[in-house]
């Protein structure tokens, strides 16, 4: 069966999506089963879900292993993968934001160190102001390296800001929103242009509901 192959990220971003697209007339209960499981398909709706690691969904997306799927604008604005972006889903929303020691001062005579795990982001944001930068990539724990002086700032996602605050550290601007986007591959698109248009039609009827 030619099924419409849909990746979406493991944990609560993944499962609010699921239930968009449950109210949305795609409904697979097998994936509602506590399991083990990644893959399950809804066969007389012709639709298979899998779960990936969210900063994989783009990459599944983007070699055709799955048509659709929902990742963060943060991922696709880090590795630029080569999909089209059809729709926001208003859903994951957090910032992208600088943050600092709260009695950091920039001194712009000097190279700013920068600790991320958004290379890419922090580099076109520094390089829009015109300003030096050192990237220090790091993947686990961002918000300590000001607290122990490996780095001037940090630019990481923000949701709450406890994590910040907790660590003695503050927002001193934001680079960008962040939301889920619903992405396609682009030969699925021109093959099954039909299906993935009514996804986006009925998920963008549910989302004016809200």
């Amino acid at each position: 069966m030619n099924y419409l192959n849909i990746a979406l990220p493991k944990g609560r971003l993944g499962e609010k999506a699921y239930g968009m697209l449950k109210q949305a007339g795609y409904a697979c209960p097998a994936i509602e089963q506590d399991s083990r499981k990644l893959i399950f398909e809804n066969e007389a709706l012709g639709v298979r879900y899998f779960w990936a690691k969210p900063s994989d969904v783009a990459t599944y997306v983007e070699r055709g292993a799955a048509d659709i799927g929902v990742t963060g604008k943060d991922i696709l604005l880090e590795y630029t993968p080569d999909v089209y972006e059809l729709l926001d889903l208003n859903i994951g929303k957090c910032r992208m934001c600088v943050a600092a020691k709260a009695d950091f001062r920039d001194d712009k005579t000097r190279t700013l160190t920068v600790a991320t795990k958004f290379s890419n982001i922090a580099k076109e944001y520094y390089s829009a102001l015109g300003r030096d930068i050192d990237i220090i990539p790091l993947h686990g724990s961002i918000e300590i390296a000001p607290v122990i002086q490996l780095s001037d700032v940090i630019v990481d996602i923000v949701e709450t800001g406890t994590t910040l605050k907790e660590n003695n550290l503050a927002v001193t601007d934001t680079v960008v929103n962040i939301s889920a986007r619903l992405i396609a591959n682009k030969s699925s698109f021109k093959f099954k242009s039909e299906e993935i248009e009514n996804i986006c039609k009925k998920l963008s009827a549910e989302e004016e509901k809200q």
